[in-house]
């Protein structure tokens, strides 16, 4: 097929107005936008699978948009189009369907009120005053409830998120209600999107994580009870974020826009090829090293990209999205879309990777990329300079960073960078990142590379226990005490680990087994002491605001650092004084006050009293509220 002028299209033939199906009981009006199809037919269907078309219908071409329009009740048909381009002729579903049959082959036509559980009008997203007061929980749909250690009856489906009262063998709480009372603010899902790699109408056990999309408005159907039934999922990942909500924590998507799984046999290929994709040299660009890379900064895919994400915001009252490969989206489109979702959700969060997975022909000036970031004011990134500095690099599994082994003054500077948000402070010789703490995400584990765990076992050889779990409580403080937004993997403060058969450790579990992903809950009643430690922290940051300041010019001013030996430091933080002891003995400081966190506890209650005479244990701080 011929590439065209994709300029020159996208300067004549633009549409705003709304595509897809477009329903009422009376009628429903089917526009997909292709203006260079030879011509495009309507195919309606009882079902979502293999039945054949009940009937079709000649689509009308006007100023590059299809359109039809069927007068009757259609909600809960289901349809595709076919569409001719260069003599060639294929079917495929709308790359704005709502919802899906199984393994998302046609789209549905929704009566999206009749897939609203029970309470869905009377709820809200959650407040949020700024990202700091943000505590994030990345979580997978599957990783939650499929392992036997959790009493759960909706094993790896949406509807486990609704389940209350559920322990793990032991009769200790799990669930939602666990993390409820952890105290973080927001759940962070992995894609619930349509992705392609798990086989709907399969019972065997599957497994990936999802960043593989297939239809980005529909939700996946392995995790509904009824994959045939496009309604189902729908009404299902409702009832996930209404229980959320129900307990105060937001809900955030993990969206892939940078690239889809298919290339070729995409609905997007299908619909207008090559449009929707970057070339290079004539062939598909590959930043994200999974085949392709969407286009958003041609007008009908930045269009599709915000019209996508205002459309998830509202109909599943979302809390934010998280970004992956950012870098690879341009910065008009997403600022564009922030504009948009604000007016939807006032209190969205929006973050994601700044970075590419590749070499990419869009012009470095226009990715959302790290460096670029005071130019998204409304987005975050994650600070791979944190992760790196607190436990080593990831590319590396016996790399030791400042908690594990590696601490030196020049480490000791990227963590005193880190604490103040990456703003830039007169204290510490290095740049700025942002401008505002409410623009980086501090980490030291996601579904990415080792958990934060495993990469300890490795790195710190021939260490006792108590050594890894005194740098696991370490890399915690700094996370909840840093400024910026605090983000964990689920199961991270119960040591989440991912041992492979045979020995070692996944790095990269996209696809693998259960026995690797799931949540083993009965490790929150082995490691009870460091989830506690966790859950301390937490509460300290919500307690006190010197732990989630809003500004640079703040943090600035109310922080202040002193060196100590060997990469230890103290640094005062407004009311408080944190001493940061990464070392292999104690350390003993001069101060008087209420003791917050130390070596054994985290509490937002006084643990004790100092009068002069403190100690930092080893590889820990100690937080004292100076009198």
């Amino acid at each position: 097929m011929a590439i065209r002028d994709f300029d020159d299209i996208d300067e004549k033939y633009y549409y705003g107005g709304k595509l897809g199906a477009v329903y009422s009981p009376e009628q429903t009006e089917f526009k997909v936008w292709s203006p260079c199809a030879d011509s495009v037919v309507l195919n309606l269907y009882p079902d979502g699978d293999e039945s054949k078309a009940i009937t079709s219908v000649k689509m009308k071409l006007k100023d590059g948009v299809w359109r039809a329009t069927v007068c009757d009740d259609l909600n809960g048909m289901y349809y595709t189009y076919t569409v001719t381009i260069d003599g060639e002729t294929r079917e495929t579903i709308d790359i704005y369907a709502v919802s899906a049959g199984v393994n998302g082959k046609r789209g549905m036509i929704l009566d999206l009120a009749d897939a609203e559980p029970d309470g869905w009008e009377d709820t809200a997203p959650v407040e949020l005053e700024k990202y700091t007061d943000a505590v994030i929980y990345e979580l997978h749909v599957r990783d939650f409830s499929i392992d036997k250690s959790g009493n759960f009856r909706n094993r790896g489906r949406f509807l486990a998120f609704a389940e209350n009262d559920v322990t793990n063998i032991s009769g200790d709480t799990i669930g939602l209600d666990y993390i409820e009372s952890l105290g973080v603010t927001h759940i962070h899902l992995l894609p619930v999107f349509d992705f392609a790699t798990v086989d709907e109408s399969s019972n065997e056990p599957q497994f990936n994580w999802g960043y593989d999309p297939l239809n980005y408005n529909v939700p996946e159907g392995s995790y509904s009870s009824d994959p045939y039934n496009g309604a189902v999922r729908v009404r299902e990942f409702r009832e996930l974020v209404m229980a959320c909500h129900k307990k105060g924590l937001g809900v955030i998507m993990d969206v892939v826009y940078n690239h889809t799984y298919h290339t070729e046999d995409s609905s997007f290929t299908k619909i207008f090829p090559y449009y929707y994709y970057r070339l290079w040299e004539g062939n598909y660009s590959n930043g994200s090293g999974c085949g392709n890379e969407f286009a958003s900064e041609r007008k009908m895919a930045r269009k599709y990209i915000i019209d996508s994400l205002c459309y998830l915001a509202e109909t599943y009252k979302l809390d934010g999205f998280r970004f992956d490969l950012m870098g690879l989206l341009d910065i008009d489109t997403l600022n564009k879309a922030a504009e948009k979702l604000r007016i939807i959700n006032p209190d969205i969060i929006l973050y994601g990777e700044g970075w590419t997975g590749g070499g990419s022909p869009l012009d470095e000036g226009m990715r959302a990329m790290k460096f670029n970031i005071r130019r998204l004011p409304e987005f975050a990134v994650f600070s791979d300079e944190f992760r790196d500095s607190v436990k080593g690099s990831v590319f590396s599994d016996e790399a030791q960073g400042y908690v594990n082994g590696g601490s030196s003054y020049d480490k000791a500077q990227m963590i005193k960078a880190s604490l103040c948000g990456w703003v830039g402070h007169p204290q510490i010789m290095l740049g700025s990142i942002c401008d505002s703490p409410n623009q980086i995400v501090n980490y030291v584990e996601a579904h990415d590379n080792l958990t934060f765990y495993d990469k300890l076992l490795l790195s710190m050889r021939g260490a006792r226990d108590w050594d890894f779990i005194a740098a696991d409580k370490l890399g915690a403080a700094l996370i909840f005490l840093s400024q910026g937004i605090p983000f964990i993997e689920a199961g991270q403060e119960f040591l989440r680990s991912k041992p492979l058969v045979g020995g070692g450790f996944d790095h990269n579990s996209y696809h693998s087994p259960d026995s690797v992903n799931s949540i083993k809950w009965d490790r929150l009643t082995m490691y009870r002491e460091p989830m506690e430690y966790y859950k301390g922290l937490i509460a300290i940051r919500h307690k006190f605001s010197e732990f989630r300041m809003g500004y640079a010019e703040e943090i600035r001013a109310r922080i202040n650092f002193h060196d100590l030996e060997n990469g230890a430091f103290s640094a005062n933080i407004g009311d408080f004084m944190l001493v940061v002891n990464p070392l292999g003995y104690e350390l003993r400081i001069h101060v008087f006050g209420d003791v917050y966190v130390d070596c054994s506890r985290a509490s937002d209650q006084p643990l004790y009293t100092v009068n002069g005479d403190a100690v930092c244990g080893r590889r820990s701080v100690l937080l004292v509220k100076i009198k």
